[in-house]
């Protein structure tokens, strides 16, 4: 027939798209053929939504892309909404928000008969104005999803709306528990579709435990993490295509199945971070990974790039306590790459690699580099708890470096513990008075030291904090050991060392060793004494191997990189990457 060699072409280009890998080069030849031969004009505009796909999807060429979709948008209904939402999708990654956002406004206005897409150009025109903060224009146009997806019908649509809507109101932590109580109760309740209903579980259950993990409550949040991967469980028995919703407002989903798996992952390896229980941590971030690997190959949704850095932020941390600095610089390397290729995932995660470096020069002892790293980071966020961290990390700085009173008692009387804490989480106001405990004892006032040191204490245990644990047992064990009290400074460096190497925190390790040792000296115990000096001496030689490969690696460099964005010279480390883009 007339049409079949569209047909045939369209066909071959699925083929190769939906090959494992994607063979995305003769998709797009594939695509391109169909363009000359003047096909019908649904056929044409469908064309150019296709090859806008792929190139947008599965290349860095956004140019050709957006040329591509460009031309889809002018056509048909079933053309012009997808083309649209994935146009808006590439102008926000290229940071041009303000060419999104009429865009967006306009396809919402002229898609009322289409439920599906109605709901979803809503929904991702709320997630702009949030991304710049415009909670009250987010909230506005979640109300009015809510209630369109109620005229239509779509009960699971509206509920999905309004518990975000809900949600994004309440940014105060303390007032978020009721509410999430209140939409939880709702969500169980609710008869619908089962493959519905665990996905807006899963949605509710993964802003309970990041609701946690932000107040630093690690112990309180284990019941809520539980659920959420049996929840997941749950959902990858249930297969899409046996349930397929009446309603086409319903086929509408915050997160596709895989995409939300990664998200568990995630949040799990946010957790064992926090609780100290690294190598867990370890282990689920090599599974989400694997996982990202696979998922980037057929589809480079920018939020799998997000997931990736943020994995990768919590990884650098681990191994930076674990001893492991030379890995930890190569994968800040790879951070920065990933943020060579998106000016938006580069605004969004610029303060964090800053700390991450200022981390990094705290562990390789480059003082100064720290302090501007920190300064730098502090300068570019607006995120209150980031802000208190990174505070928390440059006074410690300026601790060790003895000579900087005047900055020090300025910062320190930023996050006081005791009265006005600026942020409501638990695990940073506990950090918070360690780092006074830390600088009492660095000014010899012992007893008041003791005081600061016992809060931690109190508040890491209430919630498992398990390296502030360990670093405050062992703080407190060298206290007692300078007064003399030998048999006190036991009681408490012992128990710091299982916990240490139970995390296994380097430092704290190193540290207790040497406490051991001097403590056994000093009450005649020749044995033991010989037993943890040798323990001593092993970690030593392991932080010294590591530290002369991570200062000898080229990235090692990136602790001057101050300003703009992450230099580039650095980064021939993993290997040739050549960009699609280069191949086409």
């Amino acid at each position: 027939g007339g049409e079949s060699w569209y047909l045939a072409l369209l066909g071959l280009a699925e083929h190769f798209r939906t090959s494992s890998p994607p063979k995305v080069r003769l998709c797009v030849h594939c695509l391109q053929a169909v363009l000359p031969r003047k096909p019908p004009a649904r056929m044409e505009a469908r064309t150019h939504l296709q090859l806008g796909s792929v190139l947008y999807h599965h290349t860095r060429n956004g140019d050709q892309a957006r040329g591509h979709l460009e031309k889809a948008i002018p056509q048909f209904e079933d053309v012009k909404f997808e083309a649209a939402s994935l146009l808006s999708e590439l102008y926000c990654q290229e940071n041009s928000v303000d060419t999104a956002k009429p865009l967006l406004r306009k396809a919402i206005q002229i898609s009322q008969q289409t439920p599906y897409w109605h709901c979803r150009l809503l929904f991702q025109l709320a997630q702009l104005h949030t991304l710049e903060k415009d909670l009250v224009s987010a909230c506005d146009l979640l109300g009015v999803g809510a209630e369109y997806a109620r005229v239509v019908g779509s009960e699971y649509t509206s509920y999905f709306y309004f518990k975000l809507q809900l949600l994004l109101m309440e940014r105060k932590l303390q007032e978020v528990h009721p509410l999430l109580t209140l939409c939880g109760q709702i969500v169980e309740n609710w008869q619908g579709n089962p493959i519905q209903k665990e996905s807006l579980r899963v949605f509710f259950l993964v802003l309970q435990v990041t609701h946690y993990l932000d107040a630093g409550q690690v112990k309180s949040v284990k019941p809520c993490l539980k659920q959420l991967q049996q929840c997941i469980q749950t959902i990858s028995t249930l297969h899409d295509d046996e349930i397929l919703p009446s309603n086409s407002a319903d086929l509408f989903h915050w997160l596709p199945k895989e995409h939300m798996c990664v998200l568990v992952y995630l949040v799990t390896v946010m957790h064992s971070m926090q609780a100290g229980y690294l190598e867990k941590a370890q282990k689920y971030t090599d599974k989400a990974l694997m996982q990202l690997e696979k998922l980037k190959m057929l589809d480079c949704s920018p939020i799998l790039s997000s997931f990736q850095v943020i994995l990768l932020e919590h990884i650098i941390m681990c191994r930076l306590v674990t001893g492991h600095k030379a890995t930890a610089l190569q994968e800040i390397s790879q951070v920065c790459q990933l943020c060579q290729q998106s000016p938006r995932l580069f605004s969004n995660h610029a303060a964090q690699l800053h700390t991450l470096l200022g981390l990094y020069c705290i562990s390789v002892n480059c003082m100064d580099n720290a302090e501007a790293q920190f300064t730098t980071a502090l300068r570019l966020t607006t995120h209150q708890e980031l802000w208190a961290f990174i505070v928390t990390n440059l006074a410690s700085v300026y601790i060790r470096e003895g000579n900087r009173h005047q900055e020090l008692y300025s910062l320190l009387e930023r996050i006081n513990p005791d009265h006005n804490f600026p942020v409501s989480s638990h695990c940073l106001r506990a950090a918070a008075f360690y780092i006074r405990g830390l600088f009492s004892f660095f000014q010899g006032r012992y007893n008041e030291a003791k005081r600061f040191l016992r809060e931690t204490l109190k508040m890491s245990n209430a919630e498992d904090l398990n390296r502030l644990t360990a670093c405050s047992l062992v703080l407190l064990g060298h206290i007692f050991y300078v007064l003399g009290n030998h048999r006190e400074s036991n009681n408490m460096v012992v128990p710091a060392m299982q916990l240490a190497s139970k995390i296994p925190d380097m430092s704290v390790q190193l540290w207790s060793s040497a406490l051991l040792r001097d403590l056994n000296k000093a009450c005649g115990n020749a044995m033991d004494a010989h037993e943890a000096a040798q323990m001593h001496q092993n970690f030593s030689q392991q932080l010294l191997q590591d530290h002369i490969e991570a200062c000898s690696l080229p990235e090692h460099n990136l602790i001057s990189w101050t300003d703009g964005p992450p230099p580039v010279q650095f980064q021939a480390q993993n290997g040739p990457t050549t960009s699609l883009a280069s191949l086409l």
